[in-house]
């Protein structure tokens, strides 16, 4: 700063950029707590805001943090994706991701996906035999999410939800969730970290733990050093996301593959591009803090990309 506390630069350009969270989780849920100071590091001010509120749609770029409730009120959260002028990840892969019949496109591009079936607010639910997880296709937090071995009890789940208009998602439950799920972090198309996580779904006809605000599931994380065969599944499921939404994979910001599994037979749980929770909190500080500045460097590159870098306003 100069002696007048003006910008020693003032011919460079600062953008202005928002964390987006929602009105429950207005600065998200705490994991992400350290991303301000991280690009702030790199010379880049951000701030938090919900994704309602009219100032995100005058914010240079927005990035999704913490959304929680979109899934409650998905029409008009899609809606306000495709207003705001920037937004990452982007509105189309919003879109896409948003429903989990993306699980389909994967598996017709050859990604080995848990066994799923979709079935429309009009059509009968078929259940397989055995024990099955009945969930809606839109849906964050595993809210909604159920398990059953009561073929009476998952059907009146299923018909609840389509009942309330909702398309209906049936998986036979694997058992190798009871060993946790691996999340692998991809930033900008790369590897960064990875964390494990808990079962989230409690045995049939027990209540699901829910956050204080009803948003999500709660999780028990620790921090992961997955087989490289593992980041290697993870990498090529992004990849086929990457080539069905006709997009670079680097500019996907950032990207969360939820694998059961190991070397062998890695299954892919769910591709998370909406606003995946990216554990930051249960790495080493070392490996937090080298994963959150990669996190303000793919940020600053996709600036650059969005013609908002440091001296885009000179090229005008």
């Amino acid at each position: 700063m100069t002696p007048t506390g003006k910008l020693a630069r003032p011919d460079v350009f600062h953008p202005r950029i928002v964390l987006a969270g929602c009105p429950r989780l207005p600065a998200g849920d705490g994991d992400d707590d350290g991303l301000v100071e991280a690009l702030r590091r790199r010379g880049l001010h951000a701030h938090w805001l919900p994704w309602d509120d009219p100032q995100t749609l005058t914010a240079d770029l927005v990035i999704l943090r913490a959304t929680w409730d979109y899934t409650e009120r998905i029409e008009e959260f899609l809606a306000w994706t495709r207003r705001v002028p920037r937004l990452l990840n982007a509105p189309e892969v919003i879109a896409w991701n948003t429903d989990k019949v993306y699980l389909h496109d994967l598996e017709v591009a050859g990604v080995r996906v848990l066994e799923s079936e979709f079935f429309g607010p009009d059509e009968a639910v078929h259940l397989p035999g055995g024990e099955v997880v009945i969930k809606p296709s839109v849906g964050a937090g595993s809210v909604g999410a159920q398990r059953f071995r009561s073929h009476t009890a998952a059907r009146e789940h299923a018909d609840a939800l389509a009942d309330a208009g909702l398309t209906v998602l049936v998986q036979p439950y694997d058992r190798r969730i009871e060993a946790g799920e691996t999340a692998l972090v991809f930033l900008a198309g790369q590897p960064s970290h990875a964390f494990a996580k808990g079962p989230m779904l409690p045995p049939p006809g027990r209540p699901q733990r829910l956050d204080p605000t009803g948003s999500y599931a709660r999780e028990v994380l620790t921090g992961a050093d997955p087989d490289p065969a593992v980041w290697e599944f993870g990498r090529r499921a992004l990849a086929a996301a990457a080539a069905h939404l006709e997009l670079p994979v680097t500019e996907l910001l950032y990207a969360r593959v939820d694998v059961i599994g190991g070397a062998a037979d890695a299954t892919l749980l769910e591709l998370e591009l909406v606003e995946p929770g990216l554990g930051w909190s249960v790495q080493p500080g070392p490996v937090r803090e080298a994963a959150e500045r990669r996190f303000a460097v793919a940020v600053a590159d996709a600036l650059e990309r969005l013609g908002l870098g440091p001296m885009s306003h000179r090229r005008n």
